[in-house]
């Protein structure tokens, strides 16, 4: 069953639930109908559209599920598309409410989406006060109940970008580590461009004069236009991050490689005094004074660990060993 709830109120508080083809008359400004749907088929749709008079193109949609946010004014009646999004794994999925408005009835339609309506329906509902102001402050309340969904990710995609970002420090990235940087990237582009969508209909909320939409309900979607741009910025924020990351990276990966080009030098400088010394008694000169010499051996060992500790202790001091 799609149907999730389907509830008339009256002065903010439950009058009883009601059926999709049946369209209670709502006749005070305090009454309307808030009707939840989850993955509907067309067919539910239908229903609903002939009821309450939706528009065909709305109704298209809201089957479709393929819309970014948007806000479409139908006579007196709106239509408003929001994107749901949590974080699976490293990866940022999406789903889709879209929201018929009218000046008795409210429509939600899910598609995809992780966080059921229950919770913030019952919330209203201990808030007769609140809720009885009717469909607009429902709308911002679905609103804000979506965008706040926005911030845990943000949240742990910097938690996780953080934490690689802690282990350049120890160690070079390792190949999953930069995939896993160049997919919260890539995550985070799509992720702020939805967000701008987002913002671009809520703004149109405060300042637009919109049917449904009361003057005193404004401050309400003010409020979530703010929260929008708070999370636009922190989203921003962690791009930067990002790209700071690989740039540290690269920093102490060339450091690294260098500090080791230093020492690779250093020793082949050591060795290259034991090599040149070797490879001279190496060619079997028959007349060589030092060979007949008492103790030359010994002498020339000496000679050998004297250079050697010398130019150990050199690059020792220079910090390339």
């Amino acid at each position: 069953m799609t149907v999730v709830a389907a509830t008339l109120y009256r002065a903010g508080k439950v009058v009883g639930p009601v059926a999709l083809d049946d369209m209670p008359e709502c006749h005070g400004d305090d009454e309307f109908v808030w009707i939840g749907l989850f993955e509907p088929d067309e067919k539910e749709l239908r229903i609903l559209a002939e009821r309450y008079h939706l528009h065909p193109l709305a109704v298209e949609d809201a089957v479709k599920a393929n819309q970014l946010p948007k806000i479409d004014v139908y006579g007196e009646q709106l239509f408003v598309v929001a994107r749901t999004a949590h974080l699976d794994g490293d990866h940022i999925r999406y789903g889709e409410t879209a929201i018929f408005v009218g000046k008795h009835h409210v429509i939600s339609v899910r598609h995809g989406s992780a966080r059921a309506h229950t919770t913030l329906r019952r919330d209203l509902e201990a808030a007769p006060a609140m809720l009885r102001r009717g469909t607009d402050y429902v709308l911002h309340a679905i609103l804000d109940f979506i965008v706040d969904g926005y911030l845990p990710i943000v949240d742990q995609v910097e938690e996780c970008v953080l934490e690689i970002e802690k282990s350049t420090l120890d160690s070079f990235l390792d190949r999953e580590q930069v995939g896993r940087l160049f997919t919260f990237r890539r995550q985070l582009i799509r992720f702020q461009r939805n967000i701008a969508a987002m913002g671009e209909v809520v703004g149109k909320l405060v300042n637009l004069d919109l049917p449904c939409i009361d003057s005193d309900i404004r401050p309400y979607f003010k409020d979530v236009l703010d929260h929008v741009r708070r999370v636009e910025s922190m989203t921003a924020t962690l791009r930067e991050v990002l790209g700071q990351v690989f740039e540290v990276s690269n920093l102490l990966e060339q450091q690294r490689q260098g500090t080791i080009t230093r020492q690779l030098a250093a020793w082949a400088a050591i060795l290259a005094v034991p090599t040149a010394i070797a490879g001279i008694y190496g060619m079997n000169f028959d007349y060589m004074p030092e060979l007949r010499v008492r103790g030359a051996y010994f002498i020339v060992l000496a000679v050998i660990a004297v250079l050697c500790g010398t130019l150990y202790a050199r690059f020792k001091a220079l910090k390339w060993l």
